[in-house]
């Protein structure tokens, strides 16, 4: 019998990385889940259909990269799919913000991701296995008011293109996903901020943010869960470098 599949998920406690690993488990893959809250990993993954292993663990420290990729080598012997989601950068006045916030922002989604990705990919040269970034469509349009994430999103990109040039060679496939605005904690708590400035109920406020973004309606994790799913399988085979915008057309631009 064949082993399943491994994929390494991270920022994979709560929202889109979460789904992503519930999908992933149902495709049949075994799913490292790996993020800073360990409570809500472990009830994560003792829900998934497949044998699958919790990793608590800081991806901002330099050193934790590799201690990830011997941990998921040590349990599984292999890895196939690589999902860097980790990752969280604030929005606000690009004048208010310091060093330690622009480090910050770079630390986990940026420096994170580039590292899980030097540490996996000679597994992934092994199995002939596939990266897929989780950036943001502040990568490809700026936004006075997301400044440091619109710059992490943008570097996030451009690795994957540089990567996924690598990869032809190697054979590994690299692909990256931009959502828009997605149903999650963050997206809530940026309603409810607009609800107290304007002094209006949250759905109201949900509606106003969708009219201003030009969008019918927020996605779900779970539709980006499938994009994801779909390029870390076979049916996604001949994509390569790929950027796939999932954001209701928020993005106008080419």
């Amino acid at each position: 019998m064949t082993a399943p599949r491994v994929a390494i998920v991270t920022g994979a406690s709560r929202g889109i990385g979460a789904a992503i690993a519930r999908q992933l488990a149902a495709d049949g893959l075994s799913v490292v889940a790996v993020a800073r809250s360990g409570e809500a990993l472990d009830a994560l993954v003792a829900r998934l259909p497949t044998d699958s292993l919790a990793l608590a663990c800081d991806l901002r420290e330099r050193d934790i990269a590799p201690q990830v990729v011997a941990a998921t080598l040590q349990r599984f012997e292999r890895i196939d799919v690589l999902v860097n989601n980790a990752g969280a950068t604030p929005r606000g006045d690009f004048l208010g913000f310091s060093d330690a916030d622009w480090d910050d922002g770079f630390a986990l989604k940026f420096f994170g991701a580039m590292r899980l990705c030097r540490a996996a990919w000679p597994h992934l040269v092994e199995s002939r296995g596939c990266i897929v970034n989780i950036g943001g469509i502040g990568g490809r349009t700026g936004s006075a008011e997301f400044t440091i994430g619109g710059s992490v999103n943008a570097a996030l990109l451009n690795l994957t293109k540089a990567l996924a040039d690598r990869g032809v060679r190697e054979g590994v496939r690299v692909n990256a996903v931009n959502p828009g605005s997605i149903a999650t904690e963050r997206t809530q708590a940026r309603i409810e901020r607009i609800a107290g400035e304007r002094g209006i109920d949250a759905a109201q406020a949900s509606d106003e943010l969708a009219r201003q973004l030009r969008v019918a309606r927020f996605g779900t994790p779970e539709e980006l869960a499938n994009v994801v799913a779909f390029l870390a399988s076979d049916r996604a085979s001949y994509m390569q470098g790929a950027i796939v915008d999932v954001d209701g057309g928020q993005t106008r631009t080419l």
